[in-house]
């Protein structure tokens, strides 16, 4: 295989070293590699706590060995890529414009969602407000379209966060999904360069318990897209770890698209103040609904969020947060493990046709390199399901963390 090899610099390794970072951190990490066109990658890298982005020159299907750093074209990657090689980190790209979830400065505290790189207005979530962001850790993302009109195209973050609305405990983690309109323009007043269609609602995984207390499974690992014959319909496959202290386990929890879209469409969750609990939104919600696209499907009143009157844009700003949390496929996981013998830390899926049916084939990836292949099955009678492991591989010989996965379409 052709390799590229892009160090730090000498310069850039020592300035890392001198503000105290260690020589392991002061690597450059690639942390962003996708397809920008026919004949390039865009790669960024964490460059000893400077991040960098170029592109990689890969040619045409026909031109095999090319493999070409374009080092003429380096460009600062701040909210592209993050500073630290072990900061939590998702990003996607798509029609040439990067959409991440990072920590965006040098001491890891300014957690936001950018969109950057091509025509569009670059665009971040409002620095130093938590209730768009309370010290998340991004997970993954992904465009999932609501019709057939591309202007009314979403952007789903998956990230854990300390939930403010968890009044019973000040350390609570929740699992969100966020959103954003790909086509966002930020707002022409307030929120100038800021999204201004973010919302985010809980993503929840639980057990329910015989005492109406159900087992939470809080803490994302890994989330999986299933594509279906429909894009618009993927299935949402989630890894949950537990926070408890009483217990170390582990969920998958599966979730349809519909049920992302009636919480989103749902009702708004509001505080009135400080000395107030968090409660379902009552009021009248202005027009255009806050968190839609400027779009034909909405109405085509707009061509442009910053179109948005500012009732609107100031409503989405002050209520990102949906009140409906989104529930899995028969209100429980399909595969729980308590037993401790493995930390589980990626999933991937494949559909397989079988004599007797269809089934769903979870990959689930451990800290120590060994690969769970599990079918599990719904029993209606008793609302419980059964798993059955059909292997269990050791993919690597030294026992490393599998920290990435792809199904392979070549069989």
């Amino acid at each position: 295989f052709p390799q590229i090899h892009w160090p730090s610099t000498p310069l850039q390794a020592e300035e890392c070293t001198i503000k105290g970072r260690d020589a392991d951190e002061c690597a450059n990490y690639i942390r962003v590699l996708h397809r920008y066109n026919r004949t390039h990658l865009l790669a960024c890298g964490t460059g000893a706590f400077d991040p960098l982005c170029t592109f990689i020159r890969a040619g045409h299907p026909s031109e095999d060995h090319l493999f070409q750093l374009e080092s003429h074209k380096f460009e600062r990657g701040r909210g592209r890529c993050p500073f630290d090689p072990s900061s939590s980190f998702t990003s996607i790209l798509i029609g040439g414009e990067l959409f991440t979830g990072l920590y965006s400065d040098y001491w890891g505290r300014d957690a936001a969602l950018f969109r950057t790189m091509n025509r569009m207005a670059h665009l971040r979530t409002e620095p130093d407000s938590e209730r768009l962001l309370k010290e998340p850790k991004f997970v993954g993302s992904c465009m999932i379209p609501d019709n057939e009109d591309h202007d009314d195209n979403k952007v789903y973050f998956f990230f854990t966060e300390k939930a403010l609305e968890a009044e019973t405990s000040a350390h609570a983690i929740y699992t969100r999904v966020g959103r954003v309109c790909a086509n966002d323009m930020g707002g022409q007043r307030m929120l100038v360069n800021k999204w201004s269609t973010f919302l985010k609602t809980r993503l929840v995984c639980s057990v329910p318990g015989r005492n109406g207390i159900d087992t939470h499974f809080d803490e994302l690992e890994d989330v999986f897209l299933l594509q279906t014959r429909d894009n618009k319909n993927p299935v949402i496959f989630g890894l949950f770890s537990t926070t408890s202290n009483i217990f170390r386990g582990y969920a998958v929890c599966v979730y349809h698209m519909a049920s992302v879209r009636a919480a989103f469409n749902g009702p708004y969750a509001h505080k009135e103040g400080p000395e107030y609990h968090w409660a379902l939104y009552e009021g009248k919600v202005p027009y255009p609904r806050p968190g839609s696209c400027a779009s034909k499907v909405n109405g085509g009143l707009y061509t442009t969020t910053k179109d948005y009157p500012d009732e609107a844009v100031h409503f989405a700003r002050s209520h990102p947060l949906m009140y409906q949390p989104i529930k899995p496929v028969h209100k429980r996981p399909i595969l729980v493990k308590t037993d401790g013998k493995y930390n589980l830390k990626q999933i991937a899926v494949d559909r397989v046709e079988a004599e007797d049916g269809q089934y769903d084939v979870l990959f689930i990836g451990t800290d120590n390199g060994i690969v769970l292949k599990v079918i599990t099955i719904y029993n209606q009678e008793t609302e419980s399901m059964e798993e059955v492991i059909l292997e269990e591989l050791q993919v690597f010989k030294v026992p490393v963390p599998i920290i990435s996965m792809e199904i392979s379409s070549k069989r």
